[in-house]
């Protein structure tokens, strides 16, 4: 089924690159290097906990996954 478009509005994959342009443009190219070191360093903290938690018989999700790394 072809999606006919009204005039003004544009489809999420288009508005989806006009934002990521627009970032690019603002923040460059630094951005995503920051925030990508950011989300590796928070998926090796998770990695390490879940270590602990299995080292120590939890196994489980003690719930407290609140903890946020915004700086």
């Amino acid at each position: 089924m072809a999606q006919e478009q009204k005039k003004g509005q544009m489809t999420v994959e288009e508005a989806g690159r006009k934002g990521g342009e627009t970032v690019r443009d603002e923040r460059g190219s630094e951005f995503y290097s920051e925030i990508g070191h950011k989300g590796g360093q928070r998926v090796r903290e998770l990695i390490e906990e879940g270590k602990q938690a299995e080292e120590s018989g939890g196994g489980g999700s003690s719930g407290s996954s609140g903890s946020s790394n915004k700086s």
